[in-house]
């Protein structure tokens, strides 16, 4: 065996898939290949994971109603309106880029969802498709002169963050503040509705570990087929029983509650959508690919630009649904609308849930893990009576651990060749 075979023999040892050690090693091969990734720097969900069962034992050993069904039931319709922007915000933040707007675009959405109800005389209905219209056009105008006139992404959502700050004044006018006065309408169905029937919070739960399943195993089959490494059947089994574990227990303390309530469920589609848009369509490796490499992904033949302009328009859809989550939630809008406050947790929240700010990292799933941080320190502080100030110093080191967490993670990686 030449020199040259001898040095390539332990480089490509070092670069054997996971997968693969698991097929060739068992679960102790895997376990081995977890903590090498662990290692080098490849830490995944665990650091925020950890965190997040840290927070709730600490808020629950201060007040034993934190965990408590009812309390745990208000916390998730709570996440949903700051959740849809963080899943928003995720899109642009895997492209290396930010997007300050969005705070702004959903107060905007929000005041025109309530005009158009209130003094317009539009539904509901078509109140929610024109609020989002709105956030669709706002997103492709940030996205048209990021992508096509070349203003950096910073200066044209900054721009945004101040333009559509004033579109919602001028929309709630003098008055400047709505109430959704119709208590059996559809937008306060949103956050207002539970499914008390028991089966439903199992029937979900059980779809969707199927759906998982039923994916995870599609796309496994498609990477042997193509003699690529991936998962065994056993190990997709796993995984899947474990999720359906989680979101039967989930659904037992819904059930505790009120019942599963309609707005965790409908963020919980979107979560699903976008980690299937991200994971299994081209769409998706383009985003990923533009996040990792522009020039390299301008050389495979991508639109770089369409793939800007989209991810903006898509953080600009989300800002506007999640505008109309807080207006049900509040159950109106006032001039303070969602405020710059919604813009600062939704950003954190999808950073600390593991979204790298430097692009080419992340997943649907983080902007969940992150709201749930996020608010889950709101909430408990708001239990213990903690004024607002503490909340925003324990949040601000929340994130900057998570950033810190991030630049540490990738520089392991790039030492041990793994970036």
């Amino acid at each position: 065996m030449s020199d040259t075979d001898q040095t390539a023999a332990p480089a490509a040892a070092a670069q054997v898939d996971p997968r693969l050690i698991l097929a060739e090693g068992g679960v102790r091969g895997y376990l081995r290949e977890f903590w090498r990734r662990v290692r080098g720097g490849e830490l995944g969900s665990i650091p925020v994971v950890v965190g997040l069962i840290v927070i709730w034992a600490i808020f629950q050993s201060l007040n034993s109603g934190f965990l408590s069904p009812s309390y745990l039931t208000e916390l998730s319709i709570n996440i949903v309106a700051t959740g849809m922007l963080a899943l928003g915000i995720v899109f642009v933040l895997l492209l290396g880029e930010i997007d300050l707007s969005i705070g702004s675009v959903s107060s905007a959405c929000a005041a025109i969802v309530a005009v158009a109800n209130q003094t317009w005389g539009l539904s509901e209905g078509l109140s929610i498709l024109l609020a989002v219209a709105a956030g669709l056009a706002m997103g492709l105008i940030h996205g048209f002169f990021f992508a096509k006139i070349g203003v950096p992404a910073f200066i044209v959502t900054l721009a945004g963050l101040l333009g559509w700050l004033g579109v919602s004044l001028w929309v709630l006018g003098k008055t400047g503040s709505y109430n959704l006065t119709n208590s059996n309408g559809l937008i306060d169905l949103l956050t207002n509705t539970y499914f008390e029937e028991l089966f439903w919070g199992y029937l979900v739960a059980i779809v969707v570990a199927v759906v998982y399943f039923v994916i995870s195993l599609r796309g496994s089959l498609a990477r042997r087929r193509a003699g690529i490494p991936a998962r065994s059947v056993t190990e997709v089994i796993i995984r899947s029983a474990v999720l359906a574990v989680v979101l039967l227990a989930v659904a037992v303390v819904f059930n505790q509650a009120r019942g599963l309530p309609l707005a965790p469920l409908i963020f919980l589609a979107f979560i699903l959508i976008a980690g299937f848009v991200l994971n299994h369509t081209s769409y998706g490796r383009k985003v990923f690919a533009v996040g990792g490499s522009i020039e390299a992904a301008r050389r495979a033949g991508i639109n770089v630009a369409a793939v800007r302009i989209s991810v903006f328009a898509i953080s600009g859809t989300m800002a506007a649904i999640g505008g109309v989550f807080y207006a049900s939630v509040n159950r109106g809008v006032t001039q303070s609308g969602t405020g710059q406050q919604i813009l600062m947790y939704a950003i954190a929240a999808a950073v600390i849930g593991g979204t790298s700010l430097f692009g080419g990292r992340g997943s649907a799933f983080s902007a969940l893990l992150g709201v749930l941080v996020i608010q889950s320190i709101a909430a408990g502080m708001n239990l213990l009576g903690i004024t607002n100030y503490a909340q925003y110093m324990v949040t601000g080191i929340v994130l900057l651990a998570a950033v810190v967490i991030d630049s540490v993670s990738r520089r392991s990686q790039k030492a041990s060749g793994r970036a």
